[in-house]
């Protein structure tokens, strides 16, 4: 499991090189945020897109993702705005060429970079759009943010948002849930006091988002046929 890509292309290769990843072997399941404040978004999203369709990879929907889908489909203010303060400027400049750090400009190339995405890579958001929020083994709920620990049968009653948003009311809690759930979402330097991936004290959660995009590392769980876990890491920079 690989949470918070977050355009980190080279970061995620070395990672699924360092794993041993097999494909069509061993079963990669994803937790979202491929897209924004990295450079390489839309390499990122290529590569998961085809190991999707090739490989029957898991990817999962995360709040970074359905800002992207939000602020190009939806033409508002307030979706640009919200996706802009998230890292917006980097993808664009992914999949456009556009270079927006000019302070003069940026707003202008920033509309001219949404619909140069929308008119060449509808497949991309179309992708995007058509992940799940939440996948279950029997074992483990895997979900980018978290489950609402407030709604007992959640996956009928819990709000759509809190998948891919919940913070401090889920990983602050138990869950009371007979599943661990994995995520990402939260940075695990938020959580304990290292990139490490984060084992909950109530044993009922396990958070993986090693912060790669700000400096710290890209984490993977392994969970073996036997249930055991593994933790593996490369640090910003492939190092």
């Amino acid at each position: 499991m690989i949470s918070d890509i977050h355009g980190c292309y080279d970061e995620f290769n070395e990672l699924l090189k360092k794993v041993e990843y097999k494909q069509g072997l061993d079963q990669l399941i994803l937790v979202g945020d491929y897209v924004d404040r990295g450079l390489k978004s839309k390499e990122v999203v290529e590569q998961v897109k085809s190991l999707v369709e090739e490989w029957g990879v898991i990817a999962l929907r995360g709040n970074h993702d359905q800002m992207m889908v939000d602020a190009l489909e939806k033409e508002n203010e307030e979706d640009d705005a919200r996706w802009i303060r998230n890292g917006a400027f980097q993808t664009v400049e992914s999949y456009s060429g556009l270079d927006l750090s000019d302070d003069g400009s940026e707003r202008d190339l920033y509309i001219e970079g949404k619909e140069y995405i929308k008119n060449n890579y509808p497949n991309h958001l179309e992708f995007l759009k058509s992940l799940p929020l939440y996948y279950e083994t029997d074992h483990h709920i895997f979900v980018h943010a978290g489950i609402n620990p407030e709604h007992e049968n959640w996956r009928e009653s819990q709000p759509l948002r809190d998948y891919i948003w919940i913070r401090d009311a889920f990983f602050n809690h138990a869950t009371n849930l007979q599943k661990k759930v994995v995520f990402g979402h939260t940075p695990v330097v938020n959580l304990h006091d290292c990139e490490d991936i984060w084992f909950s004290p109530m044993g009922d959660k396990i958070g993986i988002d090693g912060g790669c995009v700000f400096g710290f590392s890209l984490n993977c769980l392994e969970i073996s046929e036997e249930g055991e876990y593994t933790t593996h890491f490369v640090k910003k920079g492939g190092l």
